[in-house]
């Protein structure tokens, strides 16, 4: 497995405040695949945020459901900002 097929599942994770996927969000900072170990680091847009374990978790079980084994880090250096957000997600926000 890649990088981009970690990522694929991760797309799948969905921030329910804001609706949209947390790679098009640019939470995810860092994907390490080592066979069937995936090292994820990812934010938030506050370290204070209330969906932090909720959304780790979803990580977790979405990475383990497509056969791998998680280990998931919640990082917030450098902190997250809009410009992180992919380019089809900030045209759709209007923040281009």
């Amino acid at each position: 497995m890649q990088k981009v097929d970690v990522l694929a599942v991760l797309k799948q994770v969905i921030d329910p405040h804001i609706g949209v996927n947390i790679v098009d969000l640019g939470f995810i900072y860092d994907v390490k695949v080592n066979g069937k170990k995936v090292m994820v680091d990812m934010t938030l847009t506050t370290p204070v945020c209330p969906m932090s374990s909720i959304l780790v978790a979803q990580v977790e079980e979405q990475l383990k459901e497509a056969g791998f084994e998680p280990e998931v880090k919640l990082v917030f250096d450098p902190p997250w900002t809009p410009d992180r957000m992919s380019k089809d997600l900030k045209q759709r926000l209007g923040v281009l």
